[in-house]
């Protein structure tokens, strides 16, 4: 009797979202170097040439994972904060999306953004999503002020954008070691957060240091 494995055909693509849940779920709880081949494959029921036929080193494999939670999250984002609706409300769907995200995938959450951290040339491309959220985030807080008929410069927009991004960022990690909050709720605390801070910006109101 022959020992090898015998594997239910499946479409090519089914197959490589089973190796790329198995991936995603290993490395958030190994990390990159402490994950193995031989474990991504077990956890996915398939052999270790297999991974590597479809998806290639662990390397490509790893760099699979994170373009695809990064699209998901992205997706999500772009999917909920519609351009038609008031600032405040696209704002609030879109951190509500992000949040969704991250309650609902967590372990992609954890490949994104603390196991590539830090790690090259997975930094490289961690820092392209950031960006691409940056713009999204600057692109509404611009369209808002030109609703209000107002424009600041473009440093101070990317700024705010920046910062905005970053506590929501840190807000999301919070969330992914509570299993029990609600990402709806989560979402609603980062809107007063953020908008109320960026309402007082739209209304024109700065603060200034004391003079020296």
């Amino acid at each position: 009797m022959s020992s090898v494995p015998a594997f239910k055909r499946l479409p090519r693509a089914v197959r490589e979202q089973q190796m790329l849940d198995a991936a995603v779920k290993v490395f958030s709880r190994r990390g990159f170097h402490a994950a193995s081949m031989d474990e991504i494959a077990e956890d996915a029921g398939i052999s270790k040439p297999m991974v590597y036929a479809y998806l290639g080193t662990k390397e490509e494999l790893f760099v699979a994972c994170l373009h695809r939670e990064g699209t998901r999250m992205m997706q999500a984002i772009a999917g909920a904060a519609a351009p038609d609706l008031p600032a405040d409300e696209r704002l609030w769907r879109g951190l509500r999306a992000f949040f969704g995200f991250v309650g609902a995938y967590r372990d992609g959450w954890a490949v994104l953004y603390r196991q590539a951290r830090g790690e090259q040339p997975f930094a490289g491309e961690l820092a392209t999503m950031r960006a691409r959220l940056v713009e999204v985030v600057a692109g509404m807080l611009d369209h808002a002020l030109r609703a209000e008929g107002r424009e600041i410069a473009a440093i101070d927009l990317e700024v705010v954008a920046y910062a905005l991004v970053g506590a929501t960022e840190s807000l999301a990690d919070w969330l992914a070691d509570h299993p029990d909050a609600d990402p709806g709720k989560t979402a609603t605390r980062m809107m007063n957060v953020a908008w109320l801070g960026a309402a007082q910006l739209l209304h024109g109101v700065t603060w200034r240091p004391p003079a020296v």
